[in-house]
């Protein structure tokens, strides 16, 4: 069994789909052992605790440096033991060094079809706010492993959604998300915690079960 963390920084719906299709039994070889948020008072750790997961929080600007900061973060995710880092929404800045730590063991979903509206600065809103300006036709969700470019690591897996006319950046964004990350999220995680996944010159390979 494996051990996966939720780093979070806001609602965690995110979260809520990884918690209910635990509860469903869709990720067996994996439990959420820790929900850390980069600030106090977020609806996320009320949805950890409602569902018993233990939670942290490690606020940035308390600490005087970065490397101060990894420390912190590497020391709380290794004395609980985390195989897997799942990024569900959160806004710290993920270091090297952190990254270099856990290689391949961090995962984070990103609300368009990478490499369409990533990278800095898209985040959010404005994600979906870009592909209506743009006038795309099909956006979706992208769950990928973390390495040191932003939005820039191996594909794991990704759904189309379609944009329909009248969409506001706010009904396109329940939308991906009802119809691409939350679904897509927890099937990542169960495909790393059934050892599935395999990283190729930056390429993700999924074993047939």
């Amino acid at each position: 069994m494996l051990n996966i963390a939720v780093l979070v920084s806001g609602g965690g719906t995110n979260l809520q789909a990884l918690i209910d299709a635990q509860g469903r039994g869709e990720i067996p070889n994996g439990r959420i052992s820790l929900v850390l948020a980069s600030k106090p008072g977020v609806f996320a750790l009320e949805r950890a605790a409602k569902a018993d997961i233990p939670t942290d929080v490690l606020v940035r600007r308390e600490f005087p440096t970065q490397a101060a900061y990894d420390e912190a973060l590497i020391g709380k995710l290794e004395a609980a033991r985390i195989d897997l880092i799942v990024l569900a929404g959160f806004l710290t800045i993920i270091s090297e060094t952190v990254v270099n730590r856990f290689e391949n063991r961090i995962i984070n979903v990103h609300p368009s079809l990478i490499p369409s509206f990533c990278g800095e600065g898209f985040y959010g809103l404005r994600v979906h706010e870009e592909a209506l300006r743009r006038g795309v036709k099909v956006t979706g969700a992208t769950v990928h492993f973390v390495n040191n470019v932003c939005d820039g690591g191996p594909i794991i897996l990704q759904h189309a959604v379609e944009v329909r006319e009248g969409d506001t950046p706010e009904i396109l964004q329940r939308r991906v998300m009802e119809e691409a990350e939350w679904k897509l999220l927890p099937k990542a995680v169960a495909l790393f915690c059934e050892g599935r996944l395999s990283v190729e010159g930056g390429t993700v390979h999924i074993r047939e079960e």
